[in-house]
C-alpha cells in the first residue's frame, strides 16, 4: 500500500496528493487511536500505548476535551446565538463534528475547518456534508500563520469575518512551543475577528498528575511530536484581554457539565478550557 494518497474531493474543491508518512507517528492519528478511530497506523498505536503505560488516564482524558468542545458548540449556537464557527486544528473527522452540532441547532449555521495534518486533508469530504442552509469548507493551513488562514479566500466564502466567529481552538496549542508564541498566535486570530466574537480553547496540563502527564509528554516528544505541558496561569494568559464566561478556566469536565454527566476524577484528567467573548 503506497504512503502517497490523492485528497478527497469536495464540493467544487480539489486537493494534491499527500505524503502519510505512516511510518512516523502523528498527533491526530494518535489522538484517534485514543479515542477509539480507525484511522492510524502501527507507528501511532505503538506511541499511544507507550503514552497510556506513562498516564493510564490519557484516553479518559481526550474523550473528555472532546465532549467539551461538543458542549462549548452547543452552548454557544444555543445560548448566545452564534452561526459561525472557525475550528482550527481539526483533527481526523468524527462525529459529531462542530458543523453537526451547530447545524441542529440553527441549519444556517457555518463552519471553516482548518488543518495542516495530511491524514486530515485525505478525510476533508467528511468535513463539507453541510445542510443546505448551511456551509462549510476545509483549508489547508498551518495553525502558526494565522494571517494566511484569515485570507484564505475559500474561508472568505464561508465566515463573514465582519459579524461574529467562534473560535475554536481544542487540543492544538500544547503542540505549539512557547518560542512559537502561541498566544500571539492566538490573539492575532482574535484581533481578525469582530466584537462579539469567542474563543473556545483547550490547553495540556500537568497540574493534576505531574509526574504521569510528564510522563506523556517525553513519550510524545521522543517520536518527534513536539508538545508543551502547561499550569492553570498559562492557561488563563490566552484568554487576556477577553471576557471569560462562567466558569472561567477550569479543567475540561467542569465546564459546564451535562446533568446527566457520569462522575470524572480530576485525576483523570489533564485539560483546562475556557470559552471568552470579545467585547
Amino acid at each position: 500500500m503506497s504512503n502517497e494518497v490523492r485528497a478527497q474531493r469536495g464540493p467544487q474543491e480539489e486537493y494534491p496528493s499527500v505524503d502519510l508518512r505512516m511510518d512516523v507517528p502523528h498527533s491526530a492519528r494518535v489522538y484517534d487511536y485514543l479515542i477509539g478511530g480507525k484511522t492510524n497506523f502501527e507507528a501511532d498505536r505503538v506511541a499511544a500505548h507507550a503514552s497510556v503505560q506513562a498516564w493510564p488516564s490519557l484516553p479518559i482524558s481526550m474523550r473528555t476535551t472532546r465532549e467539551f468542545m461538543q458542549r462549548a458548540v452547543r452552548h454557544l449556537a444555543e445560548e448566545h446565538g452564534v452561526r459561525q464557527f472557525l475550528d482550527v486544528g481539526t483533527g481526523i473527522p468524527t462525529s459529531p463534528n462542530v458543523h453537526e452540532i451547530a447545524q441542529r441547532i440553527a441549519p444556517d449555521a457555518r463552519v471553516a475547518y482548518v488543518d495542516n495534518d495530511p491524514i486530515v486533508l485525505t478525510h476533508a469530504r467528511a468535513l463539507m456534508s453541510s445542510t443546505a442552509e448551511g456551509r462549510t469548507c476545509y483549508v489547508d493551513a498551518d495553525f502558526r500563520d494565522p494571517e494566511s488562514i484569515i485570507r484564505n479566500p475559500r474561508l472568505r466564502e464561508v465566515l463573514d469575518l465582519s459579524q461574529p466567529v467562534a473560535l475554536s481552538l481544542i487540543a492544538i496549542v500544547h503542540f505549539v512551543l512557547d518560542h512559537d508564541d502561541p498566544q500571539g498566535i492566538v490573539r492575532r486570530f482574535m484581533d481578525a475577528l469582530a466584537p462579539g466574537s469567542f474563543l473556545a480553547l483547550t490547553v495540556f496540563t500537568g497540574d493534576t498528575d505531574p509526574v504521569g502527564v510528564g510522563g506523556v509528554g517525553r513519550e510524545y516528544n521522543a517520536r518527534g511530536i513536539p508538545l508543551q505541558i502547561r499550569d492553570q496561569a498559562e492557561t488563563t494568559a490566552f484568554f487576556d484581554g477577553y471576557e471569560l464566561l462562567d466558569p472561567g478556566v477550569t479543567l475540561v469536565h467542569h465546564w459546564r457539565p451535562d446533568a446527566d454527566a457520569a462522575p470524572i476524577r480530576d485525576q483523570d484528567i489533564a485539560m483546562y478550557a475556557g470559552v471568552a467573548i470579545k467585547r
